[in-house]
């Protein structure tokens, strides 16, 4: 591999200076002429970091991109499923490895952009009435959870344990069957691999997450969503941690994680068919991340709707360094050896995948310059 870098900057600017044509209407391209470039369809949400693709300012060399703006619901349903509609897909990362470890998994393989991050120290919520102060207090606890193996769920369950040293064992799980903001549920309950003796039972049949916890059922919830019961502002339902953003700085700065959880998929019978395509997309994505950071640097008129955004980018970028969301392996490696281990560890991968198999072998030593 030749850890070849790329210019986040270059297609920008080349943009701005006409050398990408014509750009087209916001969240459209043009329509494609008589023999033109084969096609590539791109699905994913319309992210500030990929708005460059969406609008046509960026160009994918040798194709006509064609993007695609959907939910990770559907997005993973036509991934997963028979059709596997999109040449590129946006997809949770988790779920891309419990099926390549459990069910063999192989029609898409992986470029190391990893578009959809957060941190989930918010996603805790605890009813005020029963003595949870800390994380700490979760032990022996009933936790509801609309899907044990989403991907929130499981990173909240790793820094529950290697941050508070609270084992998922050591709580009492109850698997809803619906979330209360009326979505559908992506987890889809599928095969655990968790001692037999492991404390996860399914909710009751049509009982969401926040009925669970106003009624008593459960003492706390971990959700990747708000609940309705705490966006209601039910007097009894507060998070866990109430200085949220503190907290989850603390984390980032002992440990130096930034959790992933959504990750970009190429169809491998397309990559196989066009080789340089994931080093292409890799350049891509990375060229609409940085119009993205231009928007957010944007200080005498702002591009983004928040009136500190100019000092939020800077108090992040003190934390977090320049590019606080890196693209590549290797910038990403200690992420991505956690998410191996949690998926195996907590019953959701019936064996440790190594982090090199996942990714197409020509995007493994790429780096953003």
């Amino acid at each position: 591999m030749d850890g070849k870098q790329y210019s986040r900057r270059r297609c920008l600017r080349a943009a701005a200076a006409g050398g990408l044509g014509a750009i087209a209407v916001a969240g459209t391209r043009p329509a494609l002429a008589a023999n033109s470039l084969p096609e590539v369809n791109i699905a994913g949400y319309a992210y500030d970091r990929v708005r460059a693709i969406q609008d046509g300012r960026l160009d994918l060399e040798g194709f006509e991109v064609r993007f695609h703006a959907d939910d990770i619901y559907n997005l993973n349903r036509h991934l997963f499923g028979p059709k596997r509609t999109y040449e590129v897909s946006e997809t949770g990362l988790i779920p891309y490895v419990t099926r390549y470890a459990n069910e063999d998994f192989r029609a898409y393989t992986l470029i190391p952009v990893f578009i959809s991050r957060t941190f989930r120290h918010r996603n805790i919520f605890v009813r005020t009435d029963r003595g949870i102060e800390k994380p700490e207090d979760l032990r022996g606890r009933r936790v509801g959870t609309p899907g044990y193996g989403m991907s929130s769920h499981t990173w909240i369950r790793g820094f529950l344990q290697d941050v508070y040293g609270v084992k998922p064992k050591e709580m009492q799980w109850v698997e809803t069957t619906k979330s209360s903001d009326g979505g559908k549920l992506n987890s889809g309950f599928g095969k655990y691999f968790l001692p037999k003796d492991f404390p996860l039972k399914r909710g009751p049949e049509g009982v969401d997450e926040s009925e669970l916890i106003l009624s008593g059922e459960v003492d706390a919830l971990i959700t990747a969503i708000e609940p309705k019961a705490y966006t209601d502002g039910h007097p009894k339902i507060r998070r866990l941690f109430p200085n949220v953003r503190a907290v989850e700085k603390e984390y980032y700065k002992k440990t130096g994680v930034f959790p992933i959880m959504h990750v970009v998929a190429v169809r491998k019978d397309f990559a196989d068919a066009n080789p340089s395509l994931p080093k292409k997309l890799f350049s891509m994505y990375s060229e609409a991340k940085q119009a993205a950071y231009d928007d957010l640097e944007a200080a005498e008129v702002l591009k983004v709707t928040l009136p500190w955004v100019n000092q939020d980018l800077a108090e992040t970028r003190a934390l977090m360094g320049e590019n606080f969301w890196p693209y590549g392996v290797k910038s990403n490696r200690k992420e991505l050896e956690l998410v191996m281990r949690y998926t195996h560890e907590q019953g959701l991968a019936k064996r440790k995948l190594s982090v090199e198999e996942i990714f197409h072998p020509s995007t493994l030593e790429l780096i953003e310059a």
